[in-house]
């Protein structure tokens, strides 16, 4: 399939070459199953959440409560900040992201390359706090005047990913059966099942957040997945819609990032830590799938952003988030990749010499 953004001439803006991300099929090992995955790092910033953000700008834009030379707030964990902060730089709007120390340092650093103004809440020994960095973004709006996006709360934050299904149904028809994807705001996952949902009423959707996240019931406890779930104390905003979710999984973040790292070592796929509870879940999905499912797992962000922490050794280590039984489980799941030379090959020769 040819992209738009290779396929349409020379672009003017960057934001021009958000959309059309690719699909890569997991090589999985038991039954007739299809596992792919939507690879959302090609976006510009390397996430998904680019499409929310420009879409909330869009609409704000249309209703008049964003003006030229606006101001924009937001508390974000990053991604979201990341692609507001690339919309701002374009359309020459001031940003300022309210963060804590509990994102990832390099989505930080994009922002803050991209003009954004950081302000920092919570604790310095790096915990989430939500709850914290909504009530700033909330008092920065009422005070300054700025246009507080509210992400969690912004019926533009599901419209995003309209075309993100448009994207799926124009490259699988209306075959797919299953869908997967991270809660956080829900946007990504509410936004795409809600169109795909009204061509495929049978589909099946599935929420993942990480373990101690409240959004699915159960107690709240400390977690280390970014921009992914709700912690406790903090509001489960209104774009979540239960009704469109078919069932709500969690994940640990051992088995997240131990997916992450085992994909980038023997497959050469780098995604983000919550990506990888996404993808641990789908795989677990499809061992019990009827046969010729074709599962779709959003990948909403890449790992380059996270390389000092669920591709860092040390820090692994450190955090007791290494868990081998799942490796063992991941290497049973998959076949290993496919040797490129094959059997009466004369490598052995030309090493030789």
């Amino acid at each position: 399939m040819c992209s738009k953004r290779f396929g349409s001439g020379v672009n003017t803006r960057i934001s021009d070459l958000i959309g059309d991300c690719p699909l890569l099929e997991l090589p999985v090992t038991f039954g007739s199953a299809r596992v792919l995955l939507k690879l959302e790092q090609f976006n510009p910033t390397g996430a998904a959440k680019i499409r929310m953000a420009r879409q909330m700008i869009d609409e704000a834009e249309a209703s008049g409560r964003l003006r030229p030379g606006g101001w924009i707030v937001e508390s974000t964990s990053g991604n979201t900040g990341l692609g507001l902060a690339l919309i701002a730089a374009e359309r020459g709007y001031k940003f300022t992201a309210v963060v804590d120390r509990h994102s990832s340092a390099d989505k930080l650093r994009g922002m803050q390359a991209f003009g954004a103004e950081l302000v920092y809440v919570g604790g310095s020994e790096g915990g989430l706090a939500t709850a914290d960095r909504d009530a700033m973004a909330a008092q920065i709006a009422a005070n300054c005047g700025a246009y507080w996006t509210q992400q969690h709360n912004n019926p533009a934050n599901p419209n995003g990913y309209r075309e993100l299904a448009e994207e799926l149904l124009a490259a699988l028809g209306r075959e797919i059966t299953h869908l997967f994807g991270a809660v956080g705001t829900g946007g990504s996952l509410c936004g795409v099942a809600r169109t795909l949902k009204a061509q495929i009423p049978n589909l099946r959707v599935v929420g993942i957040e990480p373990c101690g996240s409240i959004i699915f019931g159960g107690e709240g406890a400390p977690y280390r997945q970014s921009g992914t779930g709700t912690p406790a104390g903090a509001e489960i905003g209104s774009i979540i819609d239960y009704d469109l979710i078919d069932i709500g999984l969690k994940v640990s973040d051992a088995q997240a990032f131990e997916t992450a790292r085992y994909l980038a070592r023997h497959h050469a796929i780098l995604v983000g830590g919550s990506a990888g509870g996404v993808i641990y879940q789908a795989l677990q999905q499809a061992r019990d799938a009827p046969p010729g499912s074709i599962m779709v797992a959003l990948v909403c962000d890449g790992g380059e952003k996270y390389l000092d922490t669920v591709f860092n050794d040390e820090w692994i280590l450190a955090h007791r988030l290494s868990d081998e039984a799942v490796t063992k489980q991941l290497s049973t799941f998959l076949s290993p990749p496919k040797w490129l030379y094959p059997a009466d090959s004369n490598i052995g020769e030309l090493c030789d010499d």
